[in-house]
């Protein structure tokens, strides 16, 4: 926060001395006219209670008032959106309160809860302490499905299904990349979002498709190259949970592209049936006809099936070296999985995570 001051306070000073100048002359003036002429007093009385009159409120104020803090405000703007909404008296007065608290020049962005007519240092007192800033804390963890980080947002937040869906139906607005092809699958950025009061739904979702653009551009994706980076990272996310193990599995997925064969990932059929919380799938579903069964249609699925983070997005980019053909998690607790080149190794690798199936039945 930039607070407007001047050397020594020189400013101060001089208005302090202009007003007491003016105070003298009213004061002469009445005694000009005579002291006990009441008419005078009737007439100068409020000019004179003008000058002596407190530019601040006293006390802690009463009742609740919320002020939004943009990023970039100086301390006279700030004050004198405080004094515009009744918190404060003037900005002058909580500039001067300001100046009294170095911290201030380090507040953050974000709605408060302040009171009305507070005295200026309570003012500044109370934007300094954390409990007043309102701003709701959303978190989105990586790997959840666009279904799902709706369904956290109406939680968490209190916004209504139906807007979070009008919102999501308006690309445009939300801001998604033409690799997106107008689907948000993907692009919703998993991180912690500062939601403020009156925050609408779009304002919420494309704060994630922004972020997630930014990131991409961050780490020199072209846009030709943005869908297919995007895709191979959500499945990765979904595949794995080390950053080593997911550079692990968008070299599988390379290399079988390259040879032609078949991806064949229980995810992308989890995805395609509605099963995300699932880990293995039916006959039946690796039946589905759908874009996502990479069971019956070769090559990357039609979009992404979840919303990848920073470290799945890398590993896509820049797959680990490696010849392998086969991966498989053995360990759900751990989230062990293996990799193997030949199908000898990797039935092995399966038999392993059979046995820990046969041991884990609640999962």
């Amino acid at each position: 926060m930039d607070l407007p001051g001047t050397h020594n306070g020189e400013p101060g000073r001089r208005r302090g001395l202009r007003r007491r100048r003016a105070l003298v002359a009213i004061v002469a003036a009445l005694a000009v006219i005579g002291g006990g002429t009441w008419a005078a007093w009737g007439t100068l009385g409020p000019v004179v209670a003008r000058f002596t009159e407190s530019d601040d409120y006293e006390g802690s104020g009463t009742g609740t008032v919320d002020v939004r803090i943009a990023s970039g405000d100086s301390g006279r703007t700030i004050g004198a959106n405080l004094a515009e909404a009744g918190v404060v008296k003037s900005s002058s007065a909580f500039v001067a309160a300001s100046k009294a608290q170095p911290k201030m020049a380090g507040i953050q962005p974000g709605t408060y809860r302040l009171k009305e007519h507070m005295s200026a240092a309570a003012a500044v007192s109370l934007l300094l302490d954390p409990a007043a800033k309102v701003t709701t804390r959303l978190t989105v963890p990586e790997g959840l499905t666009v279904k799902q980080v709706l369904a956290l947002v109406e939680k968490t937040v209190g916004l209504p299904a139906a807007d979070l869906e009008k919102a999501l139906a308006d690309p445009v607005a939300l801001g998604l990349p033409a690799a997106a092809n107008g689907n948000a699958e993907g692009y919703l950025f998993p991180a912690t979002y500062s939601v403020n009061p009156g925050e609408s739904a779009a304002d919420v979702l494309k704060a994630m498709v922004t972020q997630a653009t930014a990131e991409l551009t961050n780490l020199g994706v072209p846009p030709e190259r943005m869908h297919d980076v995007v895709v191979e990272a959500s499945i990765a996310q979904k595949e794995a949970r080390s950053a080593d193990d997911m550079a692990k599995v968008t070299r599988v997925l390379d290399n079988r592209i390259a040879i032609g064969m078949p991806l064949q990932l229980d995810s992308t059929v989890s995805y395609a049936v509605g099963a995300t919380g699932k880990v293995t799938t039916t006959a039946a579903q690796r039946a589905t006809d759908s874009p996502y069964n990479t069971y019956l249609h070769p090559g990357l699925p039609a979009g992404p099936i979840s919303n990848p983070g920073a470290d799945a997005l890398r590993a896509a980019l820049s797959p680990a070296d490696g010849t392998w053909l086969y991966f498989v998690t053995v360990n759900l607790q751990t989230g062990e999985t293996r990799f193997a080149t030949t199908i000898a190794e990797h039935n092995a690798n399966v038999a392993l995570f059979q046995r820990y199936l046969k041991d884990h039945p609640e999962q």
